[in-house]
């Protein structure tokens, strides 16, 4: 006999948990399970080694303000996200009012952050980019240098002791965060768990089917196997998501794929240098280079320790979680997603070749990476760490198969009783606008309903971009 619930949710990482927290205060009459795989939540993606950090807003990163056929710079993605880090924000800022996330200090921080460029290209690009976001009001604090003086006081570890020569910029904010997604989801969820939502940890889903009009989810746990029953399902799994929606039979996602990315990272905690760089500073990819590649040098602060980390390098693994199976890519392809995935591999050459340099490069390059950022950089002060894993979705898309971005995706089914979030960045920044499309999108006519005590805690929900940002 199963167990009935009116929400399961699968995966206990920023968005599993965001939802959980959402759905206790929507319908606090509701019974609400969290299964996660794992013997604690936010280890996967979520985690503070697995991901930057960065409260992603569009302050810095060049992915989201990319040149156009006229040469200007379109702002509309960096606007967007900016909006998108707002609403998290506003919805983290009232459940610390309401004392149900403790200290933000514990996962949040302030820490400026820098747009890098180098090279004649890099800088013009950067000076136009200042210019089309300076005059918006999410961005009117940006300042703008090319003095070495000034570049040197805002950023000691990389200017004070460069030698002349070579034309550089940088753009500064100062109003930049560093957030630890691990401390927030476990906060989240604990906050979940206080509104009545059951967290059952350890416990991994095998089995999905649709049976008289509610899913019935299969899990094991150590000792024991156990059905649920539920009449809405999230699957917000990250990288288990795609084999799960597989299992389920879901008709919209048959011809999807996963391609899992893995990335490397310097990290430092040398006193020394933490002291020199508070900040976080994003490049620009080198040319050809795909956006997965953009260099960055971050300060973090995890377990209330400092640390400066360089990266991303790209590398493989066949996983789609960092504790998953060496199996899990060859398992996810069938007949349905096979020629998907022989076109992407095709179409997307570029992506595949950039992952075997990086494979092959070799330690003294790799590290020439990092002394661009810091050139008087001693590799006695840095370690090598491996990050989290990634599945990005490989779709059709006007009949051709493709890495459909690097964002994410909800699909939805079965009339809005599933629900499952595909993709990764901006990810965990925009981890409560994301759970509200989710919740639209699976409850279209409760919706309503739900939407002014939606505006209690976000109030800037329901606004549209463009008019926030010259409000």
């Amino acid at each position: 006999m199963s167990d009935g619930f009116d929400a399961v949710i699968v995966g206990a990482g920023i968005m599993g948990a965001t939802l959980a927290s959402l759905l206790v205060r929507l319908e606090p009459g509701w019974r609400i399970a969290v299964l996660e795989r794992l013997p604690e939540a936010g280890l996967e993606s979520s985690h503070a080694w697995h991901n930057a950090g960065t409260g992603h807003a569009g302050l810095c990163e060049f992915n989201y303000t990319p040149r156009t056929s006229d040469g200007g710079v379109d702002i509309s993605s960096a606007l967007r996200i900016n909006a998108q880090f707002r609403q998290s924000r506003q919805y983290w800022a009232h459940l610390a009012a309401e004392g149900g996330l403790g200290d933000p200090a514990g996962f949040i921080r302030a820490v400026p952050h820098f747009s890098f460029a180098h090279g004649p290209r890099g800088v013009e690009y950067l000076r136009a980019r200042h210019c089309a976001m300076a005059g918006r009001p999410p961005f009117a604090a940006m300042e703008y240098s090319e003095d070495p003086a000034v570049l040197a006081r805002w950023l000691p570890l990389m200017f004070a002791g460069r030698e002349p020569g070579g034309q550089v910029a940088a753009t500064r904010v100062a109003d930049g965060t560093d957030v630890d997604y691990g401390v927030l989801t476990r906060r989240l969820l604990a906050d979940a768990a206080a509104g009545g939502a059951e967290t059952r940890l350890r416990e991994e889903v095998t089995g999905l089917a649709r049976e008289r009009g509610r899913w019935l989810v299969t899990s094991r746990s150590p000792g024991r196997v156990r059905s649920l029953s539920a009449r809405y399902v999230f699957l917000g799994a990250g990288g288990a998501t795609l084999p799960l929606l597989q299992l389920a039979g879901v008709p919209e996602t048959r011809s999807f794929g996963g391609f899992p990315i893995s990335g490397c990272f310097y990290r430092t905690s040398k006193p020394e240098l933490v002291a020199r760089h508070r900040a976080k500073v994003y490049g620009h990819a080198a040319d050809g280079a795909p956006p997965i590649s953009v260099p960055h040098l971050d300060t973090r602060v995890v377990d209330g320790r400092e640390y400066l980390m360089f990266g991303p390098y790209g590398a493989f693994s066949p996983r789609f979680l960092k504790s998953g199976s060496l199996l899990d890519l060859p398992r996810s392809i069938r007949p349905a997603n096979l020629p998907t995935l022989l076109s992407a591999a095709r179409d997307n050459a570029g992506l595949v070749a950039y992952l075997v340099r990086q494979i092959l490069q070799t330690p003294r390059a790799r590290f020439a990476e990092l002394r661009r950022f810091v050139p008087d950089a001693d590799p006695a002060d840095w370690e090598w760490i491996t990050a989290g894993q990634r599945v990005q979705v490989v779709k059709r898309v006007k009949g051709r198969g493709t890495i459909a971005g690097f964002g994410t995706e909800v699909v939805t089914s079965a009339g809005g009783s599933l629900a499952a979030l595909l993709g990764a960045s901006p990810g965990a920044s925009a981890s409560v606008p994301i759970m509200l499309d989710v919740l639209q999108a699976s409850f279209p006519e409760r919706f309503p309903a739900w939407a002014d005590k939606v505006r209690g805690m976000i109030p800037s929900f329901g606004e549209e971009t463009e008019r926030t940002s010259k409000a």
